[in-house]
């Protein structure tokens, strides 16, 4: 754990684990079994971002600021009001304890927004009232979702050829059996036929095929695989090292043959696979807005949409609400 404050006592990172953070501006990020432990407090001089994951509790958000917390208060009073207003610990979504603390349970998109802490208190019995007005601003994550593009050329036979049709459904299946115990799997994005003109020689007709190949969650209580082994990187990286070496064997075995090429072969050194980082629509990744979360999927803020599975959220004026898919 560490914290940074400054000159003022106040509060401007605080953090559990090894996220790389900027210290632009207040911020949390909750992910991981041990971000229940975590306190954030407030600053009076500016609003303090949480990043809470998306069905998860959010670290405990104290309605102090740092100078406060270590101060004794007398008759505090504390009252909590979020985006649709006055919190109570009524709502199943809510804890409040009776020292103000917050914790928002299960973290839903629709709970991100605006949060004020008031504060009444005296710091001795003779003062009057004092009052403070906390802000947060508590947003929803996601880890981004990503696949490999995979890109790859075949010589063919004529494009209207039923062959070429049969030769597709056969090679989705290859693909797929390669990556299956990965729980991976190959889809078609597109496939197409063209007639391609070669250096100094003729028309051959070639297919463009291009493929998806994602990895499915897979629990990490499942005894057949390491907890290293189940991250969805490790294996969509495992994935994509069967399949080069699947179209790497393919060139060997044709070159130790002596028979006449088949009609429908790879081309050689055709073969590409891109890593590509997708959002759910509604949130997007912004290292300059969001430091305290940088390679966060976060949810989309008024005036922001994303309405694919893009990386960005959209500016858009109209747009009134957090996780917007439609400007």
């Amino acid at each position: 754990n560490y914290q940074l404050y400054n000159r003022w006592g106040e509060l401007i990172i605080s953090c559990y684990c090894s996220n790389q953070i900027q210290p632009s501006q207040g911020f949390l990020r909750s992910a991981g079994p041990r971000h229940n432990s975590l306190k954030i407090v407030g600053s009076i001089i500016f609003p303090v971002k949480v990043y809470v994951k998306l069905d998860h509790n959010s670290p405990r958000i104290l309605c102090v600021t740092n100078h406060l917390r270590n101060s004794e208060l007398i008759d505090p009073i504390f009252r909590w009001n979020g985006p649709s207003g006055y919190l109570s610990s009524e709502n199943s979504s809510v804890q409040i304890s009776p020292t103000g603390t917050l914790i928002l349970r299960r973290f839903k998109s629709h709970l991100s927004g605006v949060y004020n802490c008031s504060l009444l208190y005296k710091l001795t019995a003779t003062q009057p009232d004092k009052k403070l007005i906390l802000k947060y601003l508590i947003y929803a994550y996601s880890d981004p979702q990503y696949y490999y593009e995979l890109t790859v050329r075949y010589h063919a036979a004529p494009c209207n050829s039923f062959y070429n049709i049969s030769f597709e459904k056969a090679l989705i299946q290859i693909l797929n059996k390669l990556v299956a115990e990965l729980s991976c799997e190959v889809m078609l994005i597109k496939s197409e036929c063209h007639h391609v003109k070669m250096q100094r020689g003729g028309l051959q007709n070639e297919m463009f095929f291009t493929f998806s190949v994602t990895c499915l969650d897979r629990e990490e209580n499942n005894r057949l695989c390491q907890r290293s082994a189940c991250d969805a990187s490790h294996r969509l990286n495992k994935a994509k090292y069967l399949i080069e070496r699947f179209f790497k064997q393919e060139v060997e075995v044709r070159k130790k043959t002596a028979k006449p090429l088949p009609e429908i072969y790879y081309i050689e050194g055709t073969l590409q696979m891109v890593w590509i980082d997708r959002c759910y629509p509604g949130y997007g990744m912004n290292a300059l807005r969001h430091p305290g979360c940088p390679e966060c999927c976060v949810i989309c803020s008024p005036g922001s949409y994303n309405p694919s599975n893009g990386i960005h959220c959209l500016q858009c004026d109209s747009s009134l609400k957090y996780g917007a898919t439609k400007c």
